[in-house]
């Protein structure tokens, strides 16, 4: 007979690793099942040649640091995972070409932060101090909303949160031209919409400015050993904890019982079995790993309602010469042909839009001594890969791809990368969708826009996806996009399954 578990977590992604830590940590028989033999997902690293590269990750909002920790912080160390944190105390440099362009550096802290705007766009500054005043009274409202499982009292709403419901259901432009922002502050610092993948004008306010509030009180992390070293303190704490996970084992089925409730899954054609299972897999596998008379109506309408999230397109450089030698001063660079958030991203397949980023200006040991890495990354739709491009033709499409970007940036900061070139690689959402297997290789689940904005999910949480012993996790959940929502997502579901087999609140 098969062995029965409290909890199975189905993918060691961020969200995964950390519920499956959560539900261990608190003594419940765990069985976390990763069909790679690394854990992470996206969180990890790999090697070419000498160098090792960062897959994805760009920075970690939402960290902080033991003195004024954040929530990120707060879940690793509740939970007793160990990271080596670095810094970068820079938000961002903004180029835009051409002749009404610009080139701005921000810097974290609010009033340094806004100092910079100021410089940049003569008589913003109050107007975009407003927009930062808003952020705990969002925080409060959410924690609220969070507190009352999305069924808020709406006397208390009206209340005690008005200035919540004042913003709520607005876009990120909506509300900044309410507060008197110029156009052009706004664009500087809508850049950051690319993190996100959905353009300002329709990016709920609220989502777009908890992650700003995050990188602008605290500045952005890295761990010094990549995101790997990040996914590898959560799997110690798992093991540490008594939990077991299975690597090279892929679920390939949901299974229910006869109430129609999830008690299980098949790995490795092992039959296991569970009282929960939490799933970092995105709600369309699961259901093609699922008998169809098992999934409601509802719950397969709601899957098939959402737009699938954005992917990237990236390339990895390793060079044969320092950043100093190469001339490069910054560590994160977003380069746009226009300021317009909904003009690049309506543009992305023209270089609208790209993001440079040399972590050598962090951590100035994550390459040989005398060398450097460069990541460039650019936002990009699965849809967006030829729909008539061959196999044949996959490696010429990714070269062009890679030459077009780095003789772009090449001339724009007056610097040759090409000649000190010593490895490189390139990843579309091709790439991303064979290794995650994720629906066009999206990175974040489904688009946070329109009706399915982060406000709609967290109200409407409770009423998603309805079957019972089943929880998502990840980014195709409540909090959408990004690590710093997948942990989120990840500790909260892992408690709420403590809660419910060992009750309690």
């Amino acid at each position: 007979m098969s062995e029965k578990y409290d909890v199975i977590v189905v993918g060691a992604g961020n969200a995964g690793l950390v519920a499956a830590a959560t539900t261990a940590k608190n003594g419940l028989k765990t069985l976390l099942l990763e069909k790679h033999n690394l854990p992470g997902g996206c969180a990890t690293s790999f090697r070419r040649g000498r160098f090792e590269f960062e897959p994805s990750l760009h920075e970690l909002a939402s960290v902080g640091d033991k003195e004024h920790p954040d929530t990120v912080y707060k879940i690793f160390d509740n939970l007793g995972a160990t990271v080596d944190w670095r810094y970068e105390h820079n938000t961002f440099r903004a180029i835009v070409k051409g002749c009404d362009g610009y080139d701005v550096t921000l810097q974290a802290g609010i009033d340094p932060f806004c100092d910079a705007m100021e410089a940049a766009v003569p008589g913003c500054r109050a107007s975009v101090h407003r927009l930062f005043e808003y952020y705990p009274k969002v925080t409060d409202a959410l924690a609220y909303i969070t507190r009352m499982k999305g069924k808020p009292n709406g006397l208390v709403m009206i209340t005690k949160h008005a200035d919540f419901m004042k913003i709520a259901s607005h876009s990120v432009e909506d509300v900044m031209k309410s507060l008197g922002i110029p156009e052009k502050a706004r664009n500087i610092i809508n850049t950051y919409w690319g993190y996100l993948g959905v353009p300002t004008d329709e990016l709920n306010c609220m989502h777009f400015l908890n992650m700003l509030y995050s990188y602008v009180v605290h500045g952005a992390a890295m761990p010094y050993k990549r995101s790997h070293e990040l996914s590898l303190s959560l799997a110690k704490v798992i093991l540490d904890a008594g939990g077991e996970i299975r690597y090279n084992s892929e679920a390939t089925e949901f299974l229910y019982d006869g109430n129609g409730a999830v008690c299980g899954v098949v790995a490795n054609g092992e039959t296991l079995f569970a009282k929960e299972v939490i799933s970092n897999v995105i709600p369309h596998n699961v259901f093609n790993m699922s008998d169809p008379k098992n999934i409601p109506e509802t719950d397969l309408k709601l899957a098939n309602a959402r737009t699938f999230g954005i992917s990237v397109s990236t390339i990895y450089l390793g060079l044969d010469c320092s950043m100093e030698e190469l001339g490069i001063h910054d560590y994160t660079v977003f380069v746009m042909t226009d300021a317009n958030p909904r003009k690049q991203y309506d543009d992305r397949k023209n270089k609208s839009l790209y993001i440079v980023n040399c972590l050598n200006k962090v951590i100035p040991d994550s390459s040989p001594e005398g060398t450097c890495t460069m990541f460039f990354t650019m936002p990009t739709f699965g849809c967006d890969v030829p729909k008539d491009l061959k196999p044949e033709d996959y490696k010429k499409y990714k070269n062009r791809l890679a030459e077009e970007y780095i003789e772009d940036y090449e001339k724009l900061m007056g610097i040759d990368m090409r000649s000190h070139i010593e490895e490189i690689s390139i990843a579309t959402p091709v790439t991303f969708a064979r290794y995650l297997g994720t629906p066009e290789g999206t990175i974040y689940g489904y688009a946070l826009s329109g009706w399915d904005n982060i406000l709609g999910r967290i109200s409407c949480e409770k009423d998603e996806y309805t079957i019972k012993g089943l929880s998502f996790c990840g980014g195709h959940a409540f909090r959408g996009d990004g690590y710093s929502s997948a942990y989120v997502t990840g500790d909260t579901i892992g408690h709420r399954v403590v809660n419910s087999i060992k009750g309690g609140n």
